[in-house]
């Protein structure tokens, strides 16, 4: 039986993630995500700040917000960890779907050797 809390995810293309600082003030930043397997992928560069916090401090919180990370629907906490291997490619390719301007970030990725990471979010 699928989440009930993905559910208010279905049919949206923006997500509000909350990352954690060491002195435990959140970081709010909208990105883009999909749904797949009970969890929710999320695609970014390998160095930036959200992905050193989750290293830091897997919890983190999760709301459907639009491009500008105005929170559209409720908070609810998760977990999350840096994924690798078949699931990593499993999801870049539902992201691809997705999003079409992620294929041309793919390819920008590869001529300025931008390394990407693939962050699963899983309610907790």
């Amino acid at each position: 039986m699928p989440d009930p809390k993905l559910a208010q995810f279905g049919g949206q293309k923006y997500m509000s993630l909350e990352t954690f600082k060491k002195n435990g003030q959140g970081v709010k930043t909208p990105v883009w995500f999909v749904v797949h397997n009970d969890a929710l992928y999320v695609y970014t560069e390998a160095d930036s700040w959200k992905v050193k916090r989750i290293r830091n401090n897997p919890r983190v919180r999760v709301a459907v917000c639009n491009i500008r990370g105005d929170v559209k629907g409720a908070w609810f906490d998760a977990t999350a960890s840096i994924v690798e291997g078949d699931e990593r490619l499993a999801a870049d390719k539902l992201l691809d779907r997705k999003y079409f301007l992620k294929v041309i970030f793919n390819f920008l990725s590869r001529i300025n050797r931008h390394k990407r990471a693939m962050i699963k979010i899983e309610a907790a």
